[in-house]
């Protein structure tokens, strides 16, 4: 199982991005030591990557490459967080699932497949990689979902507990 192993509290920043609930990627990142200005993300005075989640991912990246998502999908997809790391032509994209109980998220973490075969085909124009990550509450570290990990592992994505290891995006140090 590929569970995350790193400790949070006061080494969340040197292990990886600690996501909480009300944490925003961008803020992460400062957190870790780079700049962000705008959804551009540097590191001394390099623009290495391009944080656009929600709408912004259309906005700042789609758009301005001439890329109409309806002439790859047929609907718009919304993605928590999304990071565009300009060092390895990858996009990561993040949903954030939190849960205190059973419900219907639970039916959400098996459609990581089909939203990571969308996301590629948007990107593919731009010959972009695409990366589907989970970021999810300690909720979701019991038995009862192992089975669901096995698939997700299966099918490329991946899933982390709280936090991203910074290695995960690529980002240069």
């Amino acid at each position: 199982m590929a569970r995350n192993t790193h400790g949070g509290g006061a080494n969340t920043n040197y292990y990886g991005l600690a996501f909480e609930q009300e944490t925003r990627l961008e803020e992460a990142l400062v957190g870790s030591g780079y700049i962000v200005s705008e959804g551009e993300v540097f590191l001394d005075d390099e623009l290495i990557a391009v944080s656009a989640g929600k709408y912004r991912l259309y906005k700042n990246i789609l758009e301005p490459n001439d890329i109409d998502y309806r002439d790859y999908i047929s609907k718009q997809l919304l993605p928590d967080e999304a990071l565009l790391n300009l060092k390895n032509d990858t996009i990561y994209i993040i949903e954030k699932k939190f849960q205190h109980g059973a419900g219907s998220v639970d039916e959400k973490l098996q459609t990581c497949d089909f939203k990571k075969k969308q996301y590629k085909k948007l990107f593919d124009p731009l010959r972009i990689e695409v990366e589907y990550y989970y970021v999810l509450n300690d909720y979701f570290d019991q038995p009862q979902y192992d089975d669901v990990f096995e698939y997700i592992v299966s099918v490329g994505c991946k899933f982390f507990f709280n936090e991203i290891p910074i290695d995960e995006l690529g980002l240069p140090r």
